[in-house]
């Protein structure tokens, strides 16, 4: 297992700024490596199924020899409906080691996303926020015993 501890600069400690999104897109790409193994080698679509959690689905859009682009999201029941949320794209540049929440779906459903976003005015804020929600929920899954 690839520890998250091997970058070597922490998202912490530059919050908001370009070096340090770049530290957490690489830490996006180490927690990935928890949950899917190789991201290589990840090409068709996958379930992790835990008793204690929601099925995790892996849904891969294009894959490259340099970049790849998959969804990532939860899938439950409510009232007979299906739903899928958190729903994010995610883009991946395997000769860089970086991952990057490219979008998240289905925002209308997080009033707190829809908020958040309003006030942030520059792309920079808005991809912290995208990115800290996929790291922390990537931990979370990892946590939770999720794998492909």
């Amino acid at each position: 297992m690839i520890a998250d501890q091997r970058c070597s600069t922490t998202w912490r400690a530059t919050r908001g700024s370009f070096v340090g999104l770049m530290t957490l897109y690489e830490s996006n790409y180490l927690r990935l490596g928890w949950i899917l193994g190789d991201l290589r080698a990840a090409r068709e679509p996958a379930v992790s199924r835990i008793v204690s959690d929601c099925e995790l689905l892996y849904l891969p859009i294009d894959s490259g020899p340099y970049t790849s682009r998959f969804r990532l999201t939860y899938r439950f029941e409510v009232d007979g409906v299906t739903v899928l949320d958190p729903d994010l794209e995610v883009g991946v540049y395997h000769d860089a080691r970086l991952a990057e929440a490219r979008s998240v779906r289905g925002v209308a459903r997080h009033p707190h996303l829809v908020r958040l976003a309003a006030g942030l005015k520059r792309e920079l804020d808005l991809r912290w926020a995208r990115n800290m929600m996929l790291n922390k929920w990537l931990e979370y899954c990892a946590e939770r015993g999720h794998r492909f």
